[in-house]
C-alpha cells in the first residue's frame, strides 16, 4: 500500500495545497522571513508533526484497547534540521498514577510508531523530472 501527496502551488506565493491521499487538503507555506506569509506550517515542519501525531496516536489507540483512562497526555517533538545525522528529542509527558510496567508498555508502544520506524531505517528515492511535452509525447506513443 503506498500513499500518495500532491503539491500544487497557490497564486504566485510560497504556499501550496497538499492533497493527501485524495481525501485531505493541507496548506503549507514559508515564514515571513524566509518570503511566505506564514499562512501554514513550513514542509520541513511537518516532520516532527507526523512524528508526534504517530506517536500520540498509537498511545491512545494502546490505551483504548486496554481500557486505561490516559487523558491529558501530550507527546512533544524537537526537530534539529540542521545536525547530521537529523536529530529528534520526544518526549511523552505521561499522567500520574500509571505503574512502571505500564509506563514501559508505552514506551514501546510509542517506539512502534509507523513514521518513526520508517524514519529509522532510512528511505530511498526514485524522483523523476518531466515536462509537459514529454508528458504529450507518451500519450500520442
Amino acid at each position: 500500500m503506498s500513499f500518495t501527496a500532491s503539491a500544487r502551488r497557490i497564486g504566485d506565493t510560497l504556499r501550496h495545497q497538499v492533497d493527501v491521499n485524495h481525501r485531505h487538503t493541507i496548506i503549507t507555506d514559508e515564514p515571513l522571513q524566509l518570503g511566505g506569509t506564514d499562512a501554514g506550517p513550513a514542509p520541513h515542519e511537518l516532520l516532527p508533526a507526523t512524528l508526534a501525531s504517530c506517536i500520540a496516536t498509537m498511545i491512545s489507540m494502546y490505551a483504548e484497547r486496554k481500557g486505561w483512562q490516559l487523558s491529558g497526555f501530550t507527546v512533544d517533538v524537537d526537530y534539529y534540521q540542521e545536525s547530521v545525522p537529523r536529530h529528534f528529542d520526544v518526549v511523552v509527558n505521561l499522567p500520574d498514577g500509571l505503574a512502571p510496567g505500564e509506563i514501559e508498555q508505552l514506551r514501546r508502544v510509542a517506539d512502534s510508531c509507523p513514521v518513526r520506524r520508517a524514519m529509522e531505517a532510512g528511505f530511498t528515492f526514485n524522483e523523476e523530472l518531466r515536462t509537459a511535452a514529454s508528458e504529450n509525447a507518451a500519450l500520442s506513443a
